[in-house]
């Protein structure tokens, strides 16, 4: 019997659509219908699911990107940007025709409004993808149920890949099996405070611990952010508080929460502790906010440098320790019998 480690050509994929995102920061007040309100600042930035796999490439994450672009200005724009970076581009799909992806931010230093549009294109399926790649965590910046992404997620459990799944203001709730379906395949699910009290159909701030009592009981590990009010994750019927990390200078919070998922991520790959994981998180989010779009994503180093001194034990940042094995995943790791 030999035992072979599986090979991996990336440590995430990310798999979501880009955004082009125009972000109007500074606003003195909401804007209101029939009224015209001037900002303080204005970006053209890349956004999307670019957000998340930027952010987990500045942290010295490998990461591949499943993103389709197209003949138009926008998908330029992101692509640009994206080789700007650095990033690998081999889970990239190139049309002969616009693939216009673009939201308009309207953003204080506590929240944004957006308006968003797209152009319809098909996802690269996630099962091919997944086995062609093979990575440790699928990272999908929005709740999906669909029949292509369920197949998806029951090949990542075959893979032992860890599925990270945000909600991002989807209009769905428990009440749908298909919803439930798809959340009972994915280790570890981030919503928002609101999202959360939607899915559930729980109201209100206190209804917010039963929304996370049930949204814990289907997913091994639930992280729910608080914006002001930190987050809070749930593992093994163990709750984690974590307080938010205020920043004098946030002017645009758009990209917040991608980089607070990339920072989660990159904790577990870490092999930290889920309150580790937690304040690495909130300190990515944090960061983010202080300039538009996730252009102000922190590096491994500027983490590491602004983590320790929250913690109370130096992190072991080495890259590669192996993530924490759920029990029902299997091993990463396959077996030829011969």
């Amino acid at each position: 019997m030999e035992t072979n480690p599986v090979v991996r050509s990336c440590e995430v994929l990310v798999s979501g659509a880009y955004f082009a995102d125009l972000v109007f920061h500074g606003l003195a007040r909401p804007v209101q219908p029939g009224t015209e309100v001037f900002a303080d600042g204005f970006g053209l930035v890349p956004g999307g699911a670019y957000s998340l796999a930027m952010a987990l490439h500045r942290l010295g994450r490998r990461v591949l990107w499943s993103a389709d672009f197209g003949t138009d200005p926008f998908s330029a724009h992101v692509l640009a940007c994206a080789r700007q970076e650095g990033l690998a581009e081999g889970a990239f799909r190139h049309h002969p025709f616009p693939v216009r992806s673009l939201t308009v931010a309207l953003a204080s230093a506590d929240d944004r409004a957006m308006v968003s549009f797209q152009d319809p294109v098909d996802a690269q399926p996630l099962a091919p993808l997944l086995g062609r790649l093979r990575p440790r965590v699928l990272v999908l910046p929005q709740l999906r149920w669909d029949e292509d992404t369920v197949v998806g997620l029951r090949a990542a459990r075959q893979l032992g890949t860890l599925v990270v799944m945000d909600c991002h203001d989807t209009p769905a709730t428990l009440d749908d099996p298909a919803v439930r379906e798809a959340l009972a395949l994915v280790d570890v699910f981030t919503p928002n405070d609101a999202e959360a009290l939607r899915l559930t159909g729980a109201d209100g701030l206190s209804g917010l611990d039963g929304a996370i009592a049930a949204l814990a009981a289907l997913v091994p590990t639930l992280v729910v952010t608080r914006g002001a009010r930190g987050a809070v994750a749930v593992r093994d019927g163990e709750r984690h508080d974590a307080p938010s990390v205020r920043s004098a200078a946030a002017i645009d919070p758009t990209a917040a929460g991608d980089c607070f998922n990339a920072g989660l991520v990159h904790g577990l790959l870490s092999g930290w502790s889920l309150p580790e994981c937690l304040a690495a998180a909130t300190l990515c989010g944090a960061a983010a906010t202080t300039a538009p779009g996730s252009s102000a994503a922190l590096d491994a180093a500027e983490l590491a440098h602004q983590l320790d001194p929250r913690l109370d034990r130096p992190l072991d940042h080495h890259p590669h320790r192996p993530l924490d094995q759920d029990p029902h995943r299997p091993s990463q790791a396959t077996t030829n019998v011969g």
